[in-house]
């Protein structure tokens, strides 16, 4: 009997190896590996997710007819050589991995591998297109997806007259609580499966225990899907770039974890949308906002990360070499009122959308000078959708510009003012995002312009940066603002900010 070996971030029938199986002639191994879980201080609602989502696919597995070696070792390479020993299957084959390192483990296991359907494009046709260009955009990868699938297309041309609706969906947030109009989360409670996991994993997890808020299967998933489409998709648009302090999930899909550990394809979550646009319940700023993020964003980064791994994980052009402050691991550590709520919003959900983390988290790691190396890390151990081919390209190139500007084009650093522009979250906050010196200069004030004059000779080169680079270059006050900036990074370093 052949074996199909499934990893954690594959739990779907449809894909790759899976697909083709069968109870007959097919048995499935999974493979809970106790050196993984124990490698990382991982938050506990990112392991309860994805182990107590192993378990439960291994049980609709054997409903669906299929024999299922669930095993607990201490490293993936034991449990398959035991279930080799005990079960002497005539070959052991896999799905491509997710993960550069994973895919080198089957090589040298001798594990035939299968492509991977679980993207809409494979890198093998990422690394195709890229051959020859000399700038790989978004926007033109984005484009080609578009065309090619057929999603919100007209013939040959953009639903709408537009392929983008960036400019309608970058709204602040609604100045009145009374004005916010986002349903809450779908929540499942817990059962004994949930408390098994839970109970076994190791002290050096971190965070609040699950609540209910992540599914675990793929009913629950599909529920989400449905929840969202329905729901929350007509309004998410307008505020995707939003940020608020008692309102953590807005009109966000939260259906990032789903898509990365295979309980939903990115095909079908695309397909629901595109059905909610064709029968007229979503307007078309809010289906092109979100199909933007699945097939283009999401795409882009799977295929620029097997474009340019393994060396790519370790790049650092801007010599970045702060250890992670201890901030990002303690809301108490700092007065910044944002970064303290998205720190503590991260211990309770293992979750922040795509502008905290760019422009809070990211920002603050961008102009403080911390390593790429700490952050992609710390950042794949904590989120619940982490994975390292997600961490990665987000971290190295688009949010650190450790990779010189390979990915994007500029660094996204900014002052306070956008933070104020985007987010509620400077009302109250102990520093003021109008100054750049003073003891209650705003950090990201002083830490921006610190920044743009410490990396000069590099950026008034940059079309896109040469305008603020010499705005810094004619501060008055530019001298005290590098002594405030060491002042606030010296505070960062120990807790204090």
């Amino acid at each position: 009997m052949i074996t199909v070996w499934v990893f954690g971030d594959q739990l779907n029938t449809a894909i790759g190896a899976l697909a083709e199986a069968s109870p007959s002639t097919h048995r499935v191994l999974m493979v809970e590996s106790q050196r993984k879980i124990a490698s990382r201080p991982w938050h506990v609602q990112r392991s309860h997710f994805y182990l107590a989502s192993m378990r439960r696919f291994a049980d609709d597995l054997r409903v669906k007819g299929f024999e299922v070696d669930y095993r607990h070792a201490d490293t993936m390479t034991a449990g398959l050589a035991a279930h080799r020993k005990e079960l002497k299957p005539t070959s052991v084959i896999a799905t491509e991995p997710n993960s550069y390192r994973a895919r080198q483990l089957l090589e040298q296991l001798k594990v035939a591998m299968v492509e991977s359907n679980q993207f809409l494009c494979h890198h093998t046709d990422f690394a195709e297109w890229a051959s020859g260009r000399k700038s790989l955009k978004m926007e033109d990868f984005y484009r080609r997806q578009r065309a090619r699938l057929g999603y919100l297309m007209d013939g040959e041309s953009p639903a709408g007259g537009r392929w983008n609706y960036d400019e309608e969906n970058r709204q602040p947030p609604p100045k009145k609580q009374s004005d916010w109009p986002w349903p809450a989360p779908v929540t499942d409670d817990l059962d004994q499966l949930d408390t098994d996991v839970l109970s076994a994993l190791p002290s050096t997890h971190w965070g609040e225990a699950p609540t209910g808020l992540w599914a675990t299967s793929r009913d629950g998933a599909v529920r989400r899907l449905r929840h969202f489409v329905d729901n929350v998709l007509p309004m998410f648009g307008p505020h995707e770039d939003a940020m608020l302090h008692d309102n953590w999930h807005l009109a966000h899909s939260l259906l990032s974890p789903y898509m990365n550990n295979g309980l939903l394809l990115p095909s079908e979550v695309c397909d629901a949308v595109q059905q909610a646009f064709d029968d007229g319940k979503v307007p078309i700023a809010s289906a092109e906002g979100f199909i933007r993020q699945v097939i283009g964003w999401r795409e882009y980064v799977w295929g620029l990360y097997w474009l340019w791994m393994p060396e790519y994980a370790n790049e650092n052009a801007l010599g970045a070499v702060r250890p992670l402050p201890p901030a990002f691991t303690d809301a108490n550590a700092t007065k910044m009122r944002c970064i303290s709520r998205c720190v503590d919003d991260l211990d309770k959900r293992a979750y922040l959308h795509h502008i905290q983390r760019l422009m809070i988290l990211g920002n603050l790691s961008l102009t403080a000078g911390v390593s790429p190396h700490a952050v992609t890390n710390w950042m794949w151990e904590s989120f619940i959708d982490g994975a390292e081919w997600v961490m990665v390209p987000n971290v190295v190139g688009m949010s650190l510009h450790a990779d010189g500007g390979r990915m994007a084009t500029k660094p996204y650093a900014s002052g306070g003012a956008y933070v104020s522009k985007m987010s509620d979250y400077c009302k109250g906050c102990a520093y003021d995002r109008t100054k750049r010196v003073g003891d209650d200069a705003c950090p990201f004030t002083t830490l921006y312009w610190d920044f743009l004059l410490r990396h000069q000779e590099r950026f008034v080169r940059n079309p896109r940066m040469s305008t603020q680079v010499r705005a810094a270059q004619k501060l008055s006050d530019g001298d005290a603002v590098q002594k405030r900036a060491a002042d606030v990074l010296h505070m960062l370093d120990t807790g204090r900010l």
